[in-house]
């Protein structure tokens, strides 16, 4: 281990009770000396992704947590529902480390050339447990930032640049020429659009607020929908039949959205249609469900034909399906365009100890369109939240 290494650091763990309890809480884990092609990153920033929240929450009630510990290591604790905990019984009992992504320092390294080579660098990690001071992860699960990007500026580099840019493969693997997507003005709805702009994709872009709506004019869309107004739905199919989109991405999946989606692109299709079928448009319409930020059913009401799909799409399994080769040539472009084109701002930044405070729990909980968090994990005295208005 290189020196000022410590042998422990703080890790932040969830655990479902067998009482029907969640407890969120800080525990000490070893650093343990890289292996030959491993590395030790201190980790100084990590996003709070809606992701991450479903591991974290495990489906509690958190307006009715309470809170505990000391303020250096505070003690969380919630009621978690029946229906939830059947679905949380596989980790009864055992404390879960959280963190789906980050970036930090490379302040230790094995034995090996390509470990080596990153000893004193700027990365980013897409390991799990993330939420921690320090992670040992291979050489090889490391993106190396380029100069003089900072860990904030490359936390968010893997979740939603490589989400994005998976919408737009997925649209020319599946032969499709124009995107739909909802919850669109979130972090990851507004790298979509910049990328769509890049490379002339028409998308249609489905917001709930007039404030967002202005947000996504301004930064160049061209088509924007407000499901919240009366005249959403004809807005939608206008839209839809100029930009000929049949596949959407979902990020809310509870409700009516997803069948009101295919309604209006079945209307695009039909008016586009040179005859009557009773069997509706033979042209195939897609809604991929990747989000769960309305937890209620989704409600499909039939009256789109027969040539249409609902399903869910994950961004594991499309990149496991795409190859090392394309993960890699993607994770080029998102390093690239880490400071533009795959920006990522967020609310206030906190500790480890400030993300349990139950005050920034009830903002980043929310998972609402300007509540993204950044945990800091290593940062010294500051266990509550620091705004940070206007941050790129």
């Amino acid at each position: 281990m290189s020196a000022g290494t410590p042998e422990s650091g703080l890790q932040l763990r969830s655990l479902v009770r067998a009482d029907r309890t969640l407890e969120l809480f800080l525990e000490p884990a070893a650093v343990p000396d890289p292996g030959p092609d491993e590395v030790v990153v201190r980790v100084e920033a990590a996003p709070l992704n809606p992701s991450d929240l479903g591991l974290l929450f495990a489906g509690a009630d958190m307006a009715a947590a309470t809170a505990g510990g000391s303020p250096d290591r505070p003690v969380v604790t919630a009621p978690i529902p029946e229906a939830a905990m059947r679905a949380a019984a596989g980790r009864i009992g055992t404390p879960m480390p959280v963190g789906n992504e980050g970036a930090g320092t490379v302040v230790a390294a094995g034995e090996s050339a390509a470990a080596r080579a990153l000893l004193g660098k700027v990365v980013a990690v897409a390991g799990g447990a993330m939420y921690a001071q320090y992670r040992p992860v291979p050489a090889a699960a490391c993106l190396e930032l380029p100069e003089g990007t900072s860990a904030a500026q490359g936390a968010s580099s893997f979740v939603n640049p490589l989400t994005v840019l998976g919408m737009v493969e997925t649209m020319r693997m599946e032969n499709h020429s124009a995107l739909v997507h909802t919850a669109a003005a979130s972090n990851l709805g507004q790298m979509l659009n910049r990328v769509c702009i890049e490379e002339h994709i028409p998308l249609v872009n489905i917001v709930r607020k007039p404030e967002q709506e202005e947000l996504l004019l301004a930064a160049g869309a061209a088509y924007v929908c407000n499901f919240a107004s009366g005249e959403f739905m004809t807005d939608l199919t206008d839209a839809l039949k100029t930009t000929g989109a049949t596949l959407a991405f979902d990020a809310i999946g509870g409700g009516r959205l997803a069948s009101q989606i295919l309604t209006c692109m079945e209307a695009a299709c039909s008016a586009a249609a040179t005859g009557y079928s009773r069997y509706g448009s033979t042209i195939h319409k897609q809604v991929y469900i990747y989000g769960s930020l309305d937890p209620r059913p989704t409600e499909l009401v039939r009256n789109y034909g027969t040539a249409w799909g609902v399903g869910g799409w994950l961004l594991s399994p499309f990149l496991q399906k795409i190859g090392p080769e394309a993960v890699a040539r993607l994770s080029r472009r998102v390093a690239a365009g880490l400071t533009t084109t795959f920006a990522s701002s967020y609310t206030a930044e906190v500790s480890l100890p400030g993300a349990l405070q139950l005050s920034a729990i009830a903002e980043y909980g929310r998972r609402a369109t300007g509540s993204k968090y950044l945990i800091v994990p290593n940062a010294a005295g500051r266990p509550d939240s620091s705004a940070l208005p206007g941050r790129p």
